[in-house]
């Protein structure tokens, strides 16, 4: 039985061909039966149950026969057994790697916002600097405040939304300060659990967005509104900004392409439309908060 495993092992492990497997599994079942013929017959019958058992020149082809089917009974249902373990084995295996390769590609993604968040606020702290504006202190301060954020808290697979939105906000400020009255925003909030877990950083591309390509692109008055409301697990947010007529529309900005994919990755029950006219941008994201992904 045990020759007969390593034997199929070899053919999972794709070391040995169908034909070569069959014709080995054929001479082992074959050896067995006339083995396990002759001991019983010449040995068990006569001396374990002491029957009279027949001699040599008398075990005949029915002998044979039945031994060779409770063999193949037993070695197929032993045989069956491992096989159905091996597979499960497997399939563990497969789980495990895919798991990893996802856990891996996510944690990607958010190194890329990082980085991508700080090198635009850098930008705007630079041209407040050039323009020796009074608000470049408080502006270094509230950044040193996200930066302490994402520090300590985007390692975390959730936080409460309302954690969440409050680095939405503050960025908001952040950006209030650079563009003071050329900027007419709206914010509308409406949670009924402030607990309810959320990845990290899953909203902030988008407010990022807005503000980098939309009203960075914009010489006039300007516009954002911005809407958040949670329902019994149901996030519904809604960003609209205003835009430059000769801004691009088919480059789709890496925020947007990263947040994407965490959308995917960690929420299957996302929608995300994203609608863009000649003047405005808009985005709204629904996620059932309650049936996240675990990763």
């Amino acid at each position: 039985m045990y020759s007969l495993f390593a034997v199929v092992t070899r053919f999972n492990s794709k070391i040995w061909g169908t034909v070569k497997t069959f014709f080995v599994s054929l001479l082992l079942l074959s050896g067995c039966t006339i083995l396990f013929t002759l001991l019983n017959d010449l040995f068990v019958v006569p001396y374990i149950y002491e029957l009279p058992g027949p001699a040599i020149s008398q075990i005949g082809l029915s002998s044979i026969l039945y031994n060779a089917f409770v063999l193949v009974f037993v070695c197929g249902t032993a045989l069956a057994i491992k096989l159905v373990r091996l597979n499960l084995q497997m399939r563990k295996r497969e789980e495990e790697t895919a798991r990893k390769k996802l856990a891996a590609e996510l944690q990607f993604l958010k190194s890329q916002i990082n980085p991508h968040f700080l090198f635009n606020t850098l930008n705007n702290i630079y041209g407040l600097a050039r323009k020796k504006d009074d608000n470049t202190a408080e502006v270094v301060m509230k950044l040193s405040k996200l930066l302490r954020f994402m520090l300590y808290e985007t390692s975390q697979q959730s936080i409460n939304i309302a954690d969440e939105l409050k680095v939405v906000k503050d960025y908001i400020e952040l950006e209030q300060l650079r563009y003071g009255t050329r900027l007419n925003i709206s914010y509308l909030e409406d949670i009924d659990v402030q607990e309810q877990q959320i990845t990290p950083l899953i909203l902030i591309p988008f407010v990022e967005n807005a503000f980098k390509h939309g009203l960075s692109e914009t010489r006039f008055n300007s516009y954002i509104t911005i809407h958040t409301i949670l329902k019994k697990g149901r996030l519904s947010f809604s960003i609209e900004n205003s835009k430059s007529e000769t801004e691009e529309k088919s480059i789709e900005r890496i925020g947007l392409k990263n947040v994407k994919r965490q959308l995917e990755l960690l929420y299957p029950e996302h929608d995300l439309k994203i609608e863009t006219s000649e003047h405005t941008f808009k985005v709204h994201l629904t996620i059932n908060l309650s049936k996240n992904a675990t990763i």
